[in-house]
């Protein structure tokens, strides 16, 4: 009887934490005016499967220009037909090691529900259908977008300038991975860093979303 209202209080503290998560916003006011049609903006995706987040910028002059330091490891910046570039930060041993759900293996999905390096995974993509039901699309301020860059750029491992590619570790042609800042765990895992990435955007999200579906609710309750 002990043991099972001990399991019933756990339940019951997750799923409160969860719905404090999702329903108490951050920051808890948003200072800045709704964005009119006058102003300038930037337009980026949130791109969501059932258990991660990514990130898409467009890919035009100034962006290019940014993030051609991932020319190097062979993804295809300039290329015309890439329109988007696509980032995400995860776990090293599931994100290297879970190209597919076939793939899934009992080590990697240990090391995520615990602790783990991480990586950034960087791919591009050409037209990408916004009314999809798994897409969120965002417009922000020049200044706005800026400090999105600039927090992705940051999640780079460095070594003596140079971002670190890890070897043969792409799922296609063109996608890579790289080393990255940070640890992951399942309390602090992608979802976590896509929201944080996008509250340096001046965007509002829940107070902690360890998963798509609740970032993506809070998102629509706060924006």
């Amino acid at each position: 009887m002990r043991v099972l209202v001990r399991l019933l209080m756990a339940i019951f503290v997750i799923v409160l934490s969860v719905a404090a998560g999702t329903f108490v916003p951050r920051p808890l006011f948003k200072p800045q005016p709704p964005i009119d049609a006058a102003t300038e903006t930037r337009r980026i995706l949130i791109l969501s499967n059932p258990i991660h987040t990514d990130i898409a910028i467009p890919l035009n002059a100034e962006t290019r220009v940014a993030y051609a330091f991932l020319e190097a490891s062979g993804i295809p910046i300039a290329d015309p037909a890439a329109e988007w570039l696509i980032i995400g930060w995860g776990g090293r041993a599931f994100y290297l090691e879970t190209p597919t759900w076939a793939d899934l293996k009992p080590m990697p999905v240990f090391r995520a529900l615990t602790i783990d390096r991480s990586v950034m995974h960087v791919d591009v993509a050409g037209p990408i259908d916004e009314t999809h039901p798994a897409i969120r699309v965002f417009d922000l301020r020049p200044a706005e977008f800026d400090n999105l860059s600039d927090f992705i750029q940051a999640s780079f491992l460095r070594e003596e300038g140079k971002v670190v590619m890890i070897a043969d570790a792409g799922y296609g042609q063109y996608d890579q991975f790289f080393e990255a800042h940070g640890s992951f765990n399942a309390l602090v895992g992608c979802n976590t860093w896509t929201a944080r990435a996008l509250r340096f955007a001046g965007i509002r999200t829940g107070w902690w979303n360890p998963l798509p579906q609740t970032l993506g609710l809070s998102l629509d309750l706060f924006n």
